[in-house]
């Protein structure tokens, strides 16, 4: 881990002279890239720094205890620093391990209602309450892309892109089936139903991370709808793009511009196609480096939502919370910071 962490202080001074270099600085594009890797070093570099400062303070404690008069005073130094090397270690591991290239980017998500009917589709709709909330709370910004809504308020599917900073880094927890055990407004008799809704949280590329060739998009533009099948307006602004080599269709009709919501199907398009290529990859690598919490899979059950017992449990790290109407009201920091944490112990336990 030395090593790694002396090759990485090189680097850091290494790019300390590039983007202090005013003809790298005139190169803006460089200069940027530059930027971009420094400060991504600096907090591995700071870390590394604190840990040999206090190294050399505990060796220099350690030679003072050969002094009568200065060893009392000596051995309390020698015995804090002994402490703190551990821990400014097990900062540094945590620091080393590679980051989600995909963290800080903005998000595209999908709800779509699963097994239960119209009861499903309500708790989709719920679903996509609890994250709007949570947005809010997040200072994110929240746009819905394409929405599929039943006549009782809930959702046969919904897509909205979320724009803030740092957004898939927390966002790409929720990736998975969502279960729900309520009794539904439309149940006259009381018994409980369990339903479900699948959640894909997918990181928004842009065009240079992932090409597409035109000549493979079929564009086809309708009329938008919405509830019941009412127009929201009367000229064919929706467009639906459909990848002809996979298959994959991606469509919008929340904006009046034909141009804009294009440009949106494109984004949902780009990133749909992006998350298989890493799927793939990832698939390659999961004997050794694929983490089980944040795996993603839309499949894989990963929390249930029941509300006789006013409880939420997370089954991938067998965390359970109480405070359903606090949680659905968008609170889910406790819950998303618990899975990152999880996250990373099986990330250190891999290194």
């Amino acid at each position: 881990m030395f090593q790694k962490l002396e090759d990485v202080e090189k680097k850091y001074i290494d790019l300390t002279e590039k983007i202090s270099n005013p003809e790298i600085i005139n190169k803006q594009t460089e200069w940027r890239n530059y930027m971009k890797e420094h400060a991504e070093l600096e907090p591995v570099v700071m870390k590394y720094r604190e840990y040999k400062k206090v190294q050399k303070e505990y060796e220099d404690a350690k030679e003072m205890m050969n002094d009568p008069e200065l060893k009392d005073l000596a051995e309390m130094e020698m015995l804090e620093k002994k402490e703190r090397l551990p821990k400014i270690e097990e900062e540094l591991k945590i620091l080393l391990i590679p980051k989600d290239p995909d963290d800080e980017k903005n998000v595209i998500c999908e709800i779509r209602a699963g097994t239960g009917g119209d009861e499903a589709a309500l708790f989709a709709g719920t679903l996509f309450r609890m994250y709007t909330m949570y947005c809010e709370r997040k200072h994110w910004k929240l746009e819905v892309l394409n929405e599929n809504e039943t006549g009782l308020g809930g959702y046969k599917e919904i897509s909205f892109m979320i724009t803030g900073k740092g957004a898939y880094s927390r966002m790409k927890f929720e990736s998975g089936t969502h279960r729900v055990q309520r009794v539904p407004d439309t149940e006259s008799s009381g018994r409980i139903h369990t339903s479900a809704a699948t959640v894909a949280v997918l990181p928004v590329v842009e065009d240079v991370e992932i090409e597409i060739n035109p000549a493979d998009i079929k564009m086809d533009v309708f009329r938008a709808s919405g509830a019941g099948g009412q127009h929201i307006n009367k000229t064919s602004s929706a467009v639906r793009l459909t990848h002809i080599p996979t298959g994959i269709v991606a469509e919008c009709q929340t904006e009046r511009s034909q141009v804009q919501n294009r440009e949106y199907a494109m984004r949902l398009l780009r990133s749909r196609l992006y998350e298989i290529e890493k799927t793939k990859q990832d698939t390659e690598l999961a004997n050794s480096r694929k983490s089980q919490v944040g795996s993603g899979d839309r499949s894989e059950k990963i929390r249930t939502y029941n509300y006789p017992q006013g409880r939420i449990t997370d089954h991938r790290i067998g965390m359970s919370i109480y405070q359903m109407e606090d949680f659905l009201n968008g609170n889910l920091d406790e819950m998303i910071n618990n899975l990152i944490a999880a996250d990373t112990a099986e990330k250190l336990k891999s290194e």
